[in-house]
């Protein structure tokens, strides 16, 4: 969100929020959550971080942006408001790390209903912006896909318009790059012990590579644009290394498998699909053999947990993916009422402070040479009053009371959350598990073709 043409900073933080507050769109605000700010101050409040940071650092950036904003959708009809806006909140939370303050608005005027979520450009210590990293998009589409697996929503399948296929930044397991393919298919051909480097070229050829045969040799694997030089792959693949290999002089690199060193079970991949947009031999013929591993990963998994019948392993998913929700729920509750204390904290130390000085700028006639001066103390002072009349805190608590809950909810977070990790993971690998189970029993293929069929050929 960037500064508007013709307009203060103020005027376009609050057009920004408006939209997304409106209680027409939000059951009356109903529908609304926050993080470390609160939001009917909010637009305020990101205005001042952003104002602290200029006088901390002494920056000022020429197109400055003034806050960010993420749009989630959901299948209509899928999900209620109230569990979109926590999707939406842990989304927000899992993406900035607990850094940035940020607002979920769950707008429900729609079929769909979809959130709003903003957070500011400026960290809670006011020292730092946020750094809007090359494809965020793809980064926070992956976390909220993960997120509504978690929660057993349906996700975009195969997304159009991407400036690089779905399937390498979707799901558990990321595809192998090129040069990856390209150090598997040389193991290959090394295993075969061949008799020279030409012999090896030979192989590389038959196994579906494209060579180019020069002072530096390059290789290509099917289906991609440009060729990697062999003294790029990495060491031990350079040609004065095969060939010392080869010629029985240097052993044969061994690289470590970090995908096998964490031990976790991954979704088979749809090799079908995949071939039909355009993969080629070298992309199915390690795709065949991801997925005996997996199967081989999946079974043995079933056999440990002794989770041989069909229901029995249905009945554990469903049960683990709902202790995980209820755990989920709780730590969301607890998070709502630290933040709800944090904004009341803050506000009550902002009152006490400034008080003398909004005293003195009433008695000043509220001039405008005064706020001038003192404007940074009058707004704090302001939105602190707003705090409190839009809550309606008839007594206010005293910092130290509020210190001891929030030490109290802290410490129960803290409990909640080893458990919280542990039902998380679970969750996940029975997920994956039955997903692949699913695959391999081809489980869902009839109700799918039903549903495909014309209406007369229906049973």
């Amino acid at each position: 969100m960037h500064l508007n043409k013709g307009k203060t900073l103020a005027q376009c933080l609050h057009d920004r929020t408006a939209y997304a507050m409106n209680p027409d769109k939000t059951n009356d605000r109903e529908f609304i959550s926050a993080y470390e700010c609160d939001p009917r101050t909010a637009e305020n409040e990101f205005l001042l971080s952003k104002r602290e940071y200029q006088m901390l650092t002494g920056r000022r950036q020429k197109n400055d942006v003034i806050a960010y904003q993420i749009r989630q959708s959901f299948k209509p009809g899928e999900v209620t408001p109230e569990e979109a806006n926590q999707i939406g909140y842990e989304l927000a939370d899992r993406f900035l790390k607990g850094e940035y303050p940020f607002v979920v608005c769950t707008h429900t005027d729609k079929a769909h209903i979809h959130n709003h979520i903003i957070f500011s450009s400026t960290d809670l210590d006011c020292k730092h912006k946020f750094r809007n990293f090359f494809n965020s998009s793809f980064a926070i589409r992956k976390l909220s896909d993960l997120i509504c697996t978690e929660h057993r929503l349906s996700v975009i399948e195969n997304p159009a318009g991407r400036s690089k296929p779905y399937n390498q930044w979707q799901g558990k397991e990321t595809p192998l790059s090129h040069r990856e393919q390209i150090r598997l298919a040389i193991d290959d051909a090394l295993a075969k012990h061949p008799s020279s480097f030409e012999n090896l070229l030979s192989m590389l050829a038959a196994a579906g590579c494209e060579i180019k045969k020069r002072k530096n040799p390059s290789i290509r694997m099917a289906g991609h644009d440009r060729f990697a030089r062999f003294d790029t792959l990495g060491p031990g693949y350079s040609v004065e290394d095969l060939q010392a290999i080869i010629a029985g002089k240097k052993k044969v690199p061994q690289r470590k498998n970090k995908r096998a060193d964490k031990k976790r079970i991954n979704l088979i991949v749809d090799i079908q699909a995949k071939m039909q947009q355009g993969k080629g031999p070298g992309y199915e013929r390690w795709a065949k053999s991801f997925n005996l591993k997996q199967m081989a990963e999946t079974v043995l998994y079933l056999q440990e947990h002794e989770l041989l019948d069909y229901s029995e392993l249905a009945k554990k998913t469903d049960a683990s993916s709902a202790a995980f929700n209820t755990l989920s729920k709780q730590i969301k509750s607890t998070e709502k009422r630290m933040a709800e204390l944090a904004v009341l904290r803050k506000h009550i130390i902002n009152y006490v402070k400034t008080k003398d000085v909004f005293v003195g700028y009433r008695k000043a006639g509220y001039s405008k040479k005064y706020l001038a001066e003192h404007e940074k103390d009058i707004l704090l002072h302001k939105a602190a009053k707003k705090f409190f009349d839009e809550t309606k805190v008839q007594k206010l608590p005293t910092v130290k009371t509020i210190d001891a809950e929030y030490a109290e909810l802290l410490a129960k977070k803290k409990e909640t959350y080893s458990d919280y990790q542990k039902a998380r993971a679970e969750m996940r690998e029975l997920l994956t598990v039955k997903a692949n189970v699913d695959r391999i029993l081809g489980v869902g293929k009839d109700e799918a073709a039903e549903k495909d069929a014309p209406s007369e050929t229906r049973s």
